[in-house]
């Protein structure tokens, strides 16, 4: 995490980022905390899905033109430019707020929105010219930590001095305006600041683009047509986009619905608290983009999505049956994990799929979708409110859609978050260190032969690899009755006494398809610490496939819960296990079973 602040730029992009969120955050804040303070039951419900709605239009009016902007011009320029038009929005905000007028302000919330939809296409789509694809994970934790930061920041900062400066002394939502009207400045000042950062945002832009933006195309809506196309031109991509638009559309509809859930079911008036539960969402966000990150090392983590999905839906289902206010802000620290977990994978896939003389467009695109989904949802919340259906049943409502997500994800996932669950489980007890990964190819076939030495041996081969590892095993465990599905979409190869030949062809068939193979040749798992003897099996595979045999060594789980071999002296159980896994340099494919086991044996009489 640490080598990324080391980038020219990147402190300096992580302030501005903040600084947008924290502003745009502000405003809404206060326009929410007016309408809680004058408002209940349903109307408040309605008031508040259209102040959301007012947010997300424009980044649905905006897709073709700041998808343009994106792709045309230096990004670090968009975000300046941007900026300066903040500065004299919320000049008009504050105006508004002295003058007590309200409906002006709820309006304004449209423009403060409208430039953060011209700048987010560039925002997200400057952290690939700005890390690199070596630390896309890393940029897209970092800059969905940051946002969730100010969002929490701005939260509870502009909650407490409106709670502060207004007290009992209002009737009407104009007198609250007038009386906190003194919060615009902070507005502005976070504007100006913004801008002067911007300002020192280096030029990545490395291909010039000669695009031209015409007018009566995007009001003939053929631009809209055309970008659409761009955008499910890759079904990946398009697939982590309805994702990340279902998870939005169901955040937006549980903070549009608790305030009026906490008032008439718990009985608080008091938007501190309110508003300060929803804001320890954005406490997990941070933790699950920290972690996500983490997790996601070695290359994007999709396991993470469908376990952040099946989170989710838990969260919002468990939310009405809460009566407790510590309770409730525990399920809003989880439900922010979780969202972490989906929203760092998601949008770093996007960005890594995307060419890159494209990478705006897409982005806006994705923006564009995400609005059409959250807006639709709001649409209807705001209908169901019209027509009676209180905040509890909207609760439910919204975990039968998660019910949905978590389905298609988890299918669509299932082989990964199988690996995800058990790296989440495993990371507890262990920390993992992998050297000589280099020596592993990144296309052709790859037989790994080493050592066995506990039954977590394929999870802890298995983490750092971004392909999937296609394990040899015995087949009486291959047909375990609640792992064969699991086995058999993990594309494992199973081996019986009667049937190695057959096995060892399929093994051969895999090498040739450029997967990578392990085996183990000592046939079972040690139990004395020690290399064992090492069978000739894998001798049988034909060498003219097209790969490399990598030996490997696996050294710190013997004496685990997991291993046969058990020490005498045992190590504490809170105290976490460091394992580490060496690879060795490709040998020849003509290697036999005892130079095979000379060469492990040297791999670990020499590590460091």
């Amino acid at each position: 995490m640490n080598k990324i602040f080391s980038i020219v730029g990147v402190v300096n992009y992580l302030l501005v980022v903040f600084l947008n969120a924290f502003t745009d955050l502000g405003h809404k804040i206060i326009i929410q905390n007016t309408i809680f303070k004058v408002y209940d039951g349903e109307l408040q419900i309605i008031l508040t899905s259209i102040v959301n709605a007012l947010i997300l239009l424009p980044f649905i009016l905006m897709f073709s033109p700041s998808g343009f902007l994106a792709d045309r011009f230096p990004k670090n320029i968009i975000m300046k430019c941007s900026s300066i038009l903040a500065v004299i929005i919320t000049s008009l905000i504050t105006f508004a707020y002295y003058n007590g007028w309200f409906y002006v302000a709820f309006c304004l919330t449209f423009l403060l929105a409208l430039q953060s939809a011209i700048y987010s296409p560039a925002k997200y789509g400057y952290i690939k010219e700005l890390v690199g694809d070596k630390f896309i994970s890393t940029g897209n934790g970092s800059v969905q930590a940051v946002t969730t930061v100010a969002i929490l920041g701005g939260i509870i900062f502009y909650t407490v001095l409106f709670e502060g400066l207004l007290g009992n002394n209002f009737t009407t939502k104009e007198d609250v305006l007038t009386i906190v009207a003194p919060l615009g400045w902070l507005l502005v000042l976070g504007s100006i600041i913004e801008f002067f950062l911007a300002s020192k945002l280096p030029n990545k832009m490395v291909l010039k683009s000669k695009k031209r933006f015409d007018f009566r195309r995007y009001f003939r809506g053929e631009y809209l047509y055309k970008n659409i196309k761009i955008v499910k031109r890759k079904k990946e991509v398009f697939e982590a986009i309805i994702a990340l638009s279902l998870f939005w559309s169901i955040s937006q509809v549980v903070l549009a619905i608790f305030g009026e859930y906490a008032k008439s079911n718990l009985g608080i008036t008091n938007t501190i608290i309110v508003q300060g539960v929803m804001a320890l969402a954005g406490v997990g966000i941070v933790v699950g983009s920290i972690m996500a990150a983490k997790l996601s090392r070695y290359y994007i983590n999709m396991g993470l999505v469908s376990v952040g999905a099946i989170g989710i839906m838990i969260v919002v289902f468990l939310i009405p049956f809460s009566e407790s206010i510590m309770f409730l802000a525990f399920l809003f620290i989880l439900f922010g994990l979780f969202s972490g977990f989906m929203m760092v994978p998601l949008n770093a896939r996007i960005q890594i799929l995307s060419p890159s003389i494209h990478l705006g467009t897409i982005l806006a695109g994705s923006n564009f979708i995400q609005n059409i989904f959250m807006v639709s949802f709001l649409f209807l919340t705001t209908l169901f409110a019209y027509f009676g259906m209180d905040a509890e049943a909207l609760f439910y409502l919204m975990g039968f859609v998660a019910i949905y997500m978590s389905i298609i994800l988890f299918k669509r996932y299932l082989v990964m978050t199988f690996w995800t669950t058990m790296k989440l489980i495993s990371i507890f007890r262990h920390k993992y260190h992998y050297v000589g990964l280099e020596n592993i190819p990144q296309t052709q076939g790859v037989l790994l032969l080493g050592n066995h030495v506990s039954w977590l041996d394929w999870i802890i081969l298995q983490l750092p690899m971004k392909r999937q590892i296609n394990f040899m095993m015995d087949k009486d465990i291959y047909n375990w009755k609640f792992f064969h599905y699991i086995f058999k979409k993990g594309e494992a190869i199973p081996v019986s006494p009667k049937a190695s030949k057959d096995a060892f062809k399929e093994v051969y068939k895999r090498l040739n398809d450029g997967k990578i193979v392990t085996i183990y040749p000592e046939g079972g798992i040690s139990k004395s610490g020690e290399l064992g003897n090492f069978f000739r099996g894998y001798e049988l595979i034909s060498k003219d496939y097209d790969g490399v045999i990598v030996p490997f060594f696996i050294d710190g789980i013997f004496g685990s819960r997991f291993a046969k071999y058990k020490p005498e002296k045992k190590k504490s159980f809170f105290k976490r296990r460091e394992v580490t896994v060496y690879f060795g340099e490709p040998i020849s494919k003509e290697t036999k079973a005892d130079e095979l086991k000379i060469i492990i044996q040297n791999m670990k009489d020499t590590r460091t």
